[in-house]
């Protein structure tokens, strides 16, 4: 009998096996500021940071996260119904989902990079925020976004994929100042 018995093969994850990884590099020219988009077949887009995100750098730990955008605007106020998920917030590419705030005083905004309707915002992590540094590609993600049917296939034209990202982080950690 071989060592390469079914039990001892490693298989791909949930997330390799059925999401697409796209990426979005220096958000809003914040140098390393990257976001990692999860893409499902069904069109449904997880929001996550990226690994090279400098949150999840330097072992910082998050003091707090919070939803409240403006005076009058909170991604935890949003609401949806039905089967087309109406009520929704629409957001654009630019739309900020969070700010993030490190115990160092560090602040960061996670902004949605797609357009699309906000179906949820993860409160799990209002409550425990070390799963945005321990797993955030699964629990500790930041919000779903639901794009447009007719744009769920243009969506990806402004992201990077998996190769091109690399890509990016490889020219980075040549340069003098790294992030």
């Amino acid at each position: 009998m071989s060592e390469e018995s079914p039990e001892h093969k490693k298989f791909p994850s949930v997330i390799d096996r059925y999401y697409t990884r796209w990426y979005k590099t220096d958000l809003k020219g914040q140098p390393c500021e990257d976001h990692c988009i999860l893409q499902h077949s069904n069109r449904l887009c997880v929001i996550t940071l990226a690994e090279t995100h400098p949150i999840l750098q330097d072992g910082r730990t998050v003091k707090s996260i919070n939803y409240q955008i403006s005076a009058g605007c909170s991604r935890l106020e949003n609401k949806v119904s039905g089967k087309s998920k109406r009520g929704g917030q629409f957001l654009t590419d630019f739309a900020p989902l969070c700010r993030i705030t490190c115990t160092d005083t560090t602040e960061y905004t996670i902004y949605s990079c797609i357009r699309g309707r906000l179906l949820e915002v993860n409160e799990d992590i209002l409550e425990k925020p070390s799963l945005l540094l321990e797993k955030p590609s699964t629990e500790g993600y930041i919000a779903v976004i639901l794009p447009k049917f007719e744009e769920s296939k243009s969506i990806t034209e402004s992201l990077l994929t998996r190769e091109q990202y690399e890509s990016v982080v490889s020219k980075r950690a040549s340069q003098p100042e790294p992030c």
